[in-house]
């Protein structure tokens, strides 16, 4: 259901939103039941996140899709890759009679056209959305995000003004994030309004995790409900050319994973010191860092390719869980893989969510229990 390190963030989740944290407990329960049990068919996924563009008008520097190393900013064919609006509203027809959680997600999501008008149509069929955005658009979107009934908002902030500006290379942009943040605490403030939901999500990375204690005097200022340090993702050449292995059999490609292909460069005993001491204090706000690991965890997500994870289930449920939709139509079961269960243009989702090409996939994965790559990537921590 939930890995016991992440009940802290269950936890704060069920005091926030009692019913969708218990929704997602019960979903979870009994896909990993399935999961256990061997199912021949996946039960439909507890959660959807559609990628709407390829976009993004930023440049961040540890990202692996945008930044020095990005794979996006190579592949020019990849941007012009857009679901219309039309085709994105048959399939949320087509899922929700189950009730998934809906992650809306890019590059950039409020850069595509029908963004808003997506988030009103999700919450006329009572679906939860989330959107995770880097706010360059946020002040003149967020009066009609609230409007539409968006349950939460996830904005990317790597630290305050002149560091976050620095890591994301677009001088001004945390001034204009601040200004649909303080746009968004009004609204909320004079209408008496819970959601959306502000959630902060902080990629610890070399640039910034000396000075990770910024993010608590921002987190405050903004009203922000909660503030999540993510451990950054990347990758060895060991477990590139380990997944090479996995990827004959699946016929698959897993380039896009060298856009992670870098040194972290990051001292794992002062970054633990940090984590410790932000940790022993109290906060108006939720505050945790995700993976959840220990010193020794910790040290060896960092500097050992091997690591595999031992406080947490070495085994990922994530196709079993999760749904990938990209601009193109296909569905995927890792964001960085070639392979594809099938395409919401061509079939039903729940054609494509049980498909040959599905089982195949969740066959080889459940006889390796998580492929060499799986180990870089957090949502094999999540499930």
């Amino acid at each position: 259901m939930f890995p016991i390190r992440n009940f802290r963030r269950f936890f704060n989740k069920f005091l926030k939103q009692p019913f969708y944290a218990l929704k997602v407990a019960k979903k979870r329960f009994l896909i990993k039941l399935s999961y256990k049990l061997k199912f021949k068919e996946a039960l439909m996924p507890e959660a959807i996140t559609i990628f709407l563009t390829h976009r993004c008008n930023l440049s961040c520097k540890m990202c692996g899709q945008w930044g020095e190393m990005g794979i996006t900013r190579k592949q020019d064919s990849l941007i012009v890759n857009e679901l219309s609006f039309e085709t994105l509203q048959e399939f949320i027809d087509q899922i929700s009679f189950f009730r998934p959680n809906i992650t809306l997600f890019g590059g950039e999501p409020l850069l595509y056209k029908d963004c808003v008008k997506l988030v009103r149509y999700i919450k006329e069929k009572k679906l939860h959305c989330l959107i995770i955005t880097n706010g360059w658009l946020l002040e003149e979107k967020i009066i009609d995000l609230v409007n539409a009934g968006l349950d939460e908002l996830n904005i990317s902030l790597d630290g305050a003004q002149e560091l976050h500006d620095s890591i994301r290379g677009l001088p001004g942009l945390f001034n204009k994030i601040a200004k649909g943040l303080i746009k968004l605490k009004m609204i909320k403030q004079k209408n008496k309004l819970k959601k959306p939901l502000l959630n902060i999500q902080t990629t610890i990375n070399q640039y910034n995790y000396l000075r990770l204690e910024e993010l608590l005097d921002v987190a405050e200022n903004f009203g922000a409900n909660s503030l999540t340090f993510h451990n950054l993702i990347f990758v060895f050449h060991a477990n590139i050319e380990k997944q090479k292995e996995i990827d004959k059999i699946l016929n698959n490609s897993s380039s896009n994973w060298e856009g992670f292909l870098f040194s972290p460069n990051i001292d794992v005993d002062i970054l633990y010191k940090k984590i410790k001491k932000i940790l022993s204090n109290k906060y108006s706000f939720d505050v945790d860092f995700y993976p959840n690991f220990s010193y020794k965890e910790l040290k060896e997500y960092y500097l050992n390719p091997a690591y595999k994870p031992k406080q947490y289930s070495f085994c990922c449920l994530s196709p079993w869980t999760a749904a990938y939709v990209f601009p193109d139509g296909s569905i995927k079961p890792c964001l960085n893989f070639s392979y594809s269960f099938g395409n919401i243009k061509d079939k039903s989702f729940k054609q494509i969510w049980n498909s040959q090409n599905a089982k195949f996939f969740r066959k080889v994965l459940q006889q390796n229990k998580a492929f060499p790559i799986c180990t870089r990537c957090t949502e094999l921590f999540r499930y």
